[in-house]
Formats: C-alpha cells, sequence, structure tokens
C-alpha cells in the first residue's frame, strides 16, 4: 500500500517537505575510535526474533522438479521408442547419441521460448532473478546440445556409409527433408549465442541486440518443421501427444505474454507524460498519468517496459522502476541520462501517449523472509530502493552509495520516510579509493553499519561492480541466497 493517503500524496513536479534536520540519516565516514569503525552507528537495536515472511523457494523448487520431469520424459521418448540390441557398433552408438542430443536440444528451445514469454503468471511464480539466470544457463545448455547433435548425426552417418564427415554432412544438409530450414535454425542460434556474450552485448546498441534476440521464435519454427519431418523419435501414440501440447503451451504462453497481456494493460489505463521534473545532475523523473490506476496491478520495486511514443523515440522499449510507491493519481519513473535516448526523455511534453508492459520482477516488500530488511542502493539504483522504503517495516536500514553530495536524489523524500517508518538512512559519499567507500564493502565494514546484517533480506540495485562487490561481501558475511533480492533489467 501507498505511504501518502491520497489526500496527503504531494502533486507531481512539487518536492516532498525538506526536514529541518537529518534526524535519520547523513553522511556516513569512518572512524578509528568509534568501535563500529564508523563515525555515526546505526541506532538500531539488534532484535533476535526472526519470524519468517513470506518466501517462494517452494515456488521454485516445483518448477525445477516439472523442468526434469519434462526433460526425462522427452529422453524417455527414444528409449521407449529403442529395440533392444538396436546398438551394436560405433555408428548405431552415434546416431542413437544424435537422438538423444536432438530430443534434448528441442526440449530446452521449447523452454527458453516459455521465459522469454514474459506472461505475468511465470513471472510471479518464479520471478525475474531467477528467469534471468536459467535463461542464461539454458541458452548456453542449448547450443551446446545442437551442436552435440550435429556432430553425433553426421558422424553416424559417415560411419554407416563408410564416406567421409564432411561429403556426409553436406548429403544430410540436401537430402534429408527439412535440413535446410534446421541449418538455417541452428545458424540463428549460433548467431544469437554469439551477440550474448557480454562484451560483444556491449558494444551493440540494446534495442538492436533486442531485436536480433526475437529472431529466437523463427528458431522455434524452422527447427520444429525439421524434428516433425526427421525426428525418427517424434511418432508413437505419447510422443504425437507430447510435443505438440509443449507447443501449444509455449505459442500461447507467447502470445499470452508478449501480445494479449500488453493490449489490455494499455486499453485499461491508457498512460501518458504528466510532466518531466528535474531531480539533480543528470537525473530527472516522469510523472505518468493515466486511468484506473488503483487498478494497476504494481507494486513499489517493480519495473515496467516503457515505450515513449515520441516522432524519434516510439521504436525503443527500455525498463525503468517506479521511483515512488503507486497510487491512484500518478505513476513516477526517474531516469539518469545515459546517452541521447534517455536525453531525449528529458525534454518529452505533457500528453505525450505511453505504451508499457509489464509490472515485471519481484523485488518486493512481500517477498521479505526477516522481519528487518537492509536496502542498498547505487546511482540509479535509488528510484526502486527508494519505492521499496514506503513498503518496509521499521528498523530497515538504507544504505545509499554516491560519489558526490550533490549525486545524492531523492535525500529528502527519504529523510521524511525514515521519520515516518521509524528506518534510517547512512550514505556513503566519495571516490572509490576514499576511506569509507573502501570500507563499506568489507565484512567488518558493512558489520559495523548493519550490526544484525545476516538477519535481514537485503536488496540491492545499482552499478554491477557495486552489486558484485556487496554481494560477496555478504556471503563472506553468511547471508543466505534466499535473503538476498536483486533488480535484474536485462530479461
Amino acid at each position: 500500500m501507498p505511504a501518502w493517503p491520497q489526500e496527503q500524496q504531494p502533486q507531481y513536479g512539487q518536492p516532498y517537505s525538506q526536514p529541518d534536520n537529518y534526524r535519520r540519516g547523513d553522511i556516513t565516514e569512518p572512524s578509528l575510535t568509534d568501535p563500529t569503525g564508523w563515525k555515526a552507528g546505526t541506532g538500531v537495536p539488534v532484535v533476535d526474533e526472526r519470524p519468517p515472511g513470506e518466501s517462494t523457494s517452494g515456488n521454485r523448487l516445483l518448477t525445477v522438479l516439472l523442468f526434469f520431469s519434462g526433460l526425462a520424459t522427452s529422453v524417455a521418448l527414444w528409449l521407449f521408442n529403442t529395440q533392444a540390441g538396436a546398438i551394436s557398433n560405433d555408428a548405431t552408438l552415434m546416431i542413437a547419441a544424435g537422438r538423444v542430443t536432438g530430443l534434448i536440444g528441442g526440449y530446452l528451445l521449447f523452454m527458453q521460448l516459455l521465459m522469454m514469454s514474459r506472461v505475468s503468471w511465470l513471472e510471479e511464480w518464479v520471478g525475474s532473478r531467477d528467469l534471468l539466470r536459467w535463461h542464461r544457463w539454458l541458452g548456453t545448455s542449448l547450443l551446446t546440445f545442437v551442436v552435440a547433435h550435429i556432430v553425433f548425426i553426421v558422424y553416424g552417418y559417415a560411419l554407416t556409409a563408410g564416406t567421409g564427415v564432411v561429403d556426409q554432412g553436406w548429403t544430410v544438409i540436401t537430402t534429408f527433408p527439412e535440413m535446410i530450414s534446421a541449418t538455417i535454425a541452428t545458424g540463428l542460434l549460433a548467431f544469437i549465442a554469439l551477440i550474448s556474450i557480454r562484451a560483444v552485448r556491449n558494444v551493440l546498441n540494446y534495442e538492436l541486440w533486442h531485436l536480433i534476440h526475437l529472431t529466437s521464435y523463427a528458431v522455434l519454427l524452422l527447427g520444429y518443421g525439421h524434428q516433425i519431418a526427421a525426428g525418427a523419435d517424434m511418432s508413437g501414440r505419447f510422443a504425437s501427444v507430447f510435443w505438440p501440447a509443449l507447443g501449444c503451451i509455449t505459442i500461447a504462453a507467447l502470445f499470452w505474454g508478449r501480445i494479449v497481456e500488453p493490449l489490455w494493460l494499455n486499453a485499461r489505463h491508457r498512460f501518458t507524460v504528466a510532466e518531466v521534473v528535474g531531480e539533480g545532475a543528470n537525473t530527472f523523473s516522469i510523472y505518468i498519468e493515466g486511468k484506473r490506476l488503483d487498478k494497476l496491478p504494481v507494486q513499489a520495486g517493480q519495473f515496467m517496459r516503457w515505450r515513449f511514443l515520441t516522432a524519434n523515440g516510439w521504436w525503443q522499449s527500455h525498463p525503468f522502476s517506479l521511483s515512488a510507491a503507486p497510487n491512484p493519481q500518478w505513476l513516477r519513473l526517474t531516469v539518469t541520462i545515459a546517452g541521447g535516448h534517455t536525453r531525449k526523455l528529458a525534454t518529452m511534453r505533457p500528453g505525450t501517449p505511453i505504451w508499457a508492459e509489464g509490472p515485471f520482477g519481484t523485488f518486493t516488500a512481500e517477498r521479505r523472509t526477516r522481519r528487518r530488511a537492509l536496502l542498498i542502493a547505487g546511482g540509479s539504483g535509488i528510484a526502486p530502493i527508494r519505492a521499496l522504503l514506503e513498503d518496509m517495516p521499521a528498523d530497515t536500514i538504507v544504505i545509499y552509495r554516491a560519489s558526490r553530495p550533490d549525486e545524492l536524489v531523492f535525500r529528502s523524500e527519504l529523510e521524511e520516510l525514515a521519520e515516518e517508518r521509524d528506518a534510517w538512512v547512512r550514505y556513503i559519499v566519495g571516490g572509490r579509493n576514499d576511506p569509507g567507500p573502501r570500507r563499506l564493502f568489507t565484512p567488518d565494514g558493512l558489520r559495523g553499519l548493519v550490526p544484525d546484517v545476516n538477519r535481514r533480506d537485503v536488496y540491492l540495485c545499482g552499478p554491477p561492480g557495486l552489486v558484485n562487490a556487496a554481494v560477496d561481501t555478504l556471503k563472506m558475511l553468511d547471508v543466505p541466497d534466499s535473503q538476498l533480492h536483486l533488480d535484474p533489467f536485462e530479461f
């Protein structure tokens, strides 16, 4: 629920009231005399009571079990379709290995596309973080099994025919049904894997990368035709039901998540830009109006994909988190200028129509498993952290990392919310080689600011370097993975 009653909600473009002094937050510096190692302690009592909150570990476990059950079923189709003694030499062994790896590759392709569907129930059930991790892992596995399928099949047929591997490969492509389309699908898959390497991806324009990534749908269409035409294990009483059913589920999820849900969301809420307001150096907020915002199923900490329908930006869609908990009057996004697109967003006029998708992410207060929380933000990561603070319980601690004091965004709002919700804010300001920032992500440094850190849920959002350093430190402090919440925007 929003922290601000309707009659007290600030109008967009008007700042929250500025506290007279920072009673619950200050720029924190290291100290050689204070036992915590910092000049300002947290002031938060350490309580041993740890009642659990809502946990989704059961959802993830069930999802994993369902995945491996489907994988085992796809392999069993080959096992039940193979007669005893069918594997009698190297050639038949290679062909059998090719068929098994082909079945596994086909199953993994369906799972990859299912995770890309953005259907809301899967997002809520599993969460963006796990979906992103599984998507990356399955992408590598998919390419490995497809290549293995090609190598085993071609080599097995070459042994059977007594020909060279290259000659046999050309024969397979030119004579077997649907092999040209399968070859194109394999090339697309390898190309998608290449551009997904982080070093390559960082060079490409995001929209271009995303557009190329969508060609994976073509891989499904081209590859499935090959499976039906040439797959010896696709027929049979059970296989003829299993594979079409799996395909129908995947296509239905894609249609629902990519087309039906976005159409319904935008037809119902009709988002438009209300005002663009400067927040500080290279940072501004976009206030958004719409119909029936009280019915919008979004929570503080979640993000949506926003497409601002301007003459020069309608074709670009980018993920932005809410920087304030949703309320019936407006939504707020806060953007740091990082390129030409975000710079143009700062000049948008009121009334600009918006196309949105989502909401996405499980970076919400509902995912807490402990009574208290620690929120760590850096750079533009303060946006979802500031929104989350509205939903967090008493004794929450916020650590906000910035290079300079003038880069601290929403300071007055954070202070007012901290007063209202009995929370604490600690600003760690300076260059990465300054004593305070260097001390922050060390076990002693973080424990000095948050003595009970391993008994808190920890929410992290910021640049990859900050998030990785924080996660490494939290692991050293024995914070369980179930208590770590990260906000991935890449999915």
